[in-house]
């Protein structure tokens, strides 16, 4: 009888270690993160983005523009990395590209990383775009993570700093339902000399899982 239950106990053992072994790619746990890792496109409603308006538009200078857009977003696993040799990261690097669903003209560029430090529970998204902004976030881990920002997470151009200063970003990810990506995301800017909160939220729907979580 101890034999039959001891059996009876190792077969039980590889669906842990399946369940245990699903956030491995390329040999690094991934965590949470895993299951982003692929190719992510808006769902046809698509998102929207909330910003200063230009000069000469009908919103005018520092008006709320809104464009309706869609994107896509590519996850892919990077690498790992060790800070001050007691830190111990894992990357995914992004790319994002959003377009103007009016006449489909890109918008919006970013590329940049989510990492994940296992052992402290925390995610960070690190991310610049091409407007000489770059951001450092951080959020509990999980598949719903909310980032906040702290002072020393935001580097901007003089330029930036002087005309359009990024204040604050805040921003919830949530993939806590399969293959659904939802985000929100407020850029706290002092633009045209007054406050303004840049907003984006989306949906978008997983379309390509390229590398599957493997040992």
């Amino acid at each position: 009888m101890k034999k039959i239950c001891l059996s009876a106990a190792l077969m039980a053992l590889p669906s842990l270690s399946v369940a245990e072994e699903s956030t491995i790619i390329n040999g690094l746990d991934f965590g949470p993160l895993a299951g982003l890792v692929g190719t992510w496109k808006s769902v046809d409603s698509g998102g929207v983005d909330v910003a200063p308006g230009q000069e000469g538009t009908k919103q005018g200078k520092g008006g709320p523009s809104v464009k309706p857009f869609y994107e896509t977003i590519t996850f892919t696993a990077a690498a790992d990395a060790t800070n001050a040799s007691d830190q111990y990261l894992v990357s995914l690097y992004y790319e994002q590209e959003v377009f103007k669903k009016e006449d489909n003209a890109k918008f919006h560029d970013q590329r940049g990383y989510l990492i994940y430090d296992k052992v402290n529970q925390v995610v960070y998204n690190s991310f610049c775009v091409p407007r000489a902004v770059c951001i450092v976030t951080q959020g509990d881990a999980g598949n719903h993570i909310q980032f906040s920002t702290a002072k020393e997470g935001m580097a901007q151009s003089q330029y930036m700093f002087e005309n359009a200063t990024t204040s604050d970003f805040t921003m919830v990810l949530d993939f806590s339902e399969k293959d659904i990506l939802r985000y929100t995301q407020t850029t706290s800017l002092n633009i045209y000399d007054k406050p303004f909160s840049h907003s984006d939220s989306s949906t978008l729907m997983k379309i390509s899982n390229p590398n599957s979580p493997k040992t």
